[in-house]
């Protein structure tokens, strides 16, 4: 009877335990916390909207200690970005990151800050050789600590690909490789993955004789695009991909990608930015995260991705940058995304 009796614990054990894993494995789905406007809500009763909504990641583009302090024992995971304006003093010295450790993070022991962000979409540009010391020194302030676990990365546009199309070609321009190498090792060497802002709609916008909106959006009733043995039924897919394959042509073929940004405004520039069309792509892209499905290049490998933005922010510039918010500044919601 005994055991019987340890066969069965060790049954339910093994049970929970996968359990867990499977959750832990789970894509993470977020979205980005903009705080570009003079009419937004605070930051406690923002992580209240992302509770009530189940939005497990929020990605926070500067340290502010208000919205750190609501974070903490919130559950929510955080993507916590630095400011470009710090990053010629965090790339100078291991003491100067230890300070920004100190003064950003220490305090806020029950914020699950997921990866800090170093730098967003400063390479290439005169900031992009400040990244690589940043990110090591930040490494480095973070040893021994609570939150040595926190992954260092840095986000990018696709300004860095001189080459797109196919997703095959995909390559990164000379300016881009110049920092990028060095990135790339530091990712694949703490196994840490590309942060990628990835927006269908401005390629669609740029380009809608050549682009089809069904391939921007999600909906395509078949394959689009091919390139050798692979079908590409959304432009998302394609994008990922490229950069997949610049990445692999600077051989550095692990280095894995999150969608830090994706998303589509909802006013701003006429037919091409509705609420109808908004939604439909919103939807579909949280779709596509929550059913852990990857690309056709590397299908096994699910996205983790964040919808830009939370709100409509109005000190940014006018027009689309304005109306890229799931919700207005009262907390109503521009359209039923989550309904």
């Amino acid at each position: 009877m005994a055991s019987l009796c340890a066969v069965f614990a060790t049954l339910i054990l093994a049970s929970v335990l996968s359990q867990i894993l499977a959750a832990n494995a789970q894509p993470a789905f977020g979205v980005c916390y903009g705080m570009q406007g003079d009419n937004l809500p605070s930051p406690a009763e923002v992580i209240k909207l992302y509770k009530n909504h189940n939005i497990g990641t929020m990605q926070l583009y500067d340290p502010n200690p208000e919205a750190l302090q609501a974070l903490v024992n919130s559950g929510i995971s955080v993507i916590l970005g630095t400011k470009d304006e710090d990053l010629h003093n965090l790339a100078s010295s291991v003491e100067a990151a230890k300070s920004w450790i100190d003064t950003h993070v220490e305090p806020y022991q029950g914020v699950n800050i997921k990866y800090i962000v170093v730098g967003n979409e400063v390479i290439p540009g005169e900031l992009a050789l400040c990244v690589l010391p940043a990110m090591q020194n930040l490494r480095s302030a973070l040893s021994g600590s609570s939150f040595s676990s926190v992954a260092m990365s840095t986000a990018v546009s696709g300004t860095v690909l001189g080459a797109s199309y196919p997703p095959s070609s995909g390559a990164f321009t000379e300016d881009a490789k110049s920092s990028l190498s060095g990135i790339l090792q530091f990712l694949s060497d703490t196994h840490a993955p590309l942060l990628i802002n990835a927006y269908p709609y401005f390629a669609y916008a740029a380009d809608p004789t050549h682009i089809r909106l069904d391939y921007a959006q999600f909906t395509a009733p078949g394959p689009v695009a091919r390139d050798g043995d692979l079908s590409y039924w959304n432009l998302l897919d394609a994008m990922v991909d490229a950069y997949y394959a610049a990445m692999e042509r600077e051989n550095f073929p692990n280095v894995g990608v999150v969608i830090s940004e994706s998303g589509w405004p909802s006013a701003g520039n006429g037919n091409f930015t509705t609420p109808q069309l908004a939604l439909t792509y919103n939807q579909n892209f949280l779709k596509k995260i929550k059913a852990g499905t990857g690309t056709p290049k590397r299908p096994d490998s699910h996205l983790d991705g964040n919808i830009f933005v939370m709100f409509n922010e109005n000190l940014k510039s006018a027009g689309v940058e304005q109306n890229f918010g799931l919700f207005y500044p009262n907390g109503t919601p521009v359209y039923p995304i989550f309904a």
